[in-house]
């Protein structure tokens, strides 16, 4: 895998959207329309690589994006990196049955742990961060949680962040060379 051509994503769970679990809301369409065109911006920069920790919502969404655009760009891959096994388990059924048919697309999956451990999800997030040069990030501004960590995590590491802000879809950047445009 080479660093400077990965892109990581992280967001937050559908629960902490406004439109939470609703994936016919418009607010929610015009999220996944938004990280397509941010997620075809950097492949027409050269990223090849893209890493989704899994999880629900906006790593979902990400993965299902890039394995989409794959049929028009075939260089692009998709590394699956996972907290734990089982990750899956206590989810509703269709998002299981999406978690599964991705992984089975997927150019590698990478487990950080075999079982759950209580780091293993901030394991992952940085085990992402350490192994991309660019971060995507679906972020509401809240510090105390996991995406939170993640764009922190990215700053101190000095990695590029793109930030869509999931209730007005605006894009903003921290550090590097951010060439997208908002819509």
């Amino acid at each position: 895998m080479n660093y400077e051509n990965t892109a990581a994503f992280t967001g937050h769970r559908p629960s902490k959207l406004p439109w939470r679990y609703d994936e016919a809301d418009p607010r929610c369409i015009a999220l996944k329309e938004v990280l397509t065109e941010q997620i075809r911006l950097l492949a027409d920069r050269g990223v090849t690589t893209f890493l989704s920790g899994m999880a629900l919502g906006t790593d979902l969404w990400c993965a299902q994006i890039v394995l989409d655009l794959r049929k028009e760009n075939p260089a692009l891959q998709l590394h699956c990196i996972l907290p734990c096994e089982g990750q899956k388990n206590k989810w509703p059924a269709s998002e299981q049955e999406r978690y599964r048919s991705i992984l089975k697309q997927a150019d590698d999956v990478v487990f950080v742990e075999r079982e759950y451990t209580r780091n293993c999800m901030l394991e992952r997030n940085r085990y992402m961060v350490d192994n991309s040069s660019i971060l995507l990030a679906v972020y509401n501004g809240v510090r105390r949680s996991g995406t939170g960590a993640t764009v922190s995590y990215a700053k101190k590491c000095d990695r590029e962040i793109i930030v869509i802000e999931p209730a007005s879809q605006s894009i903003s950047s921290v550090g590097g060379r951010y060439q997208g445009q908002p819509s």
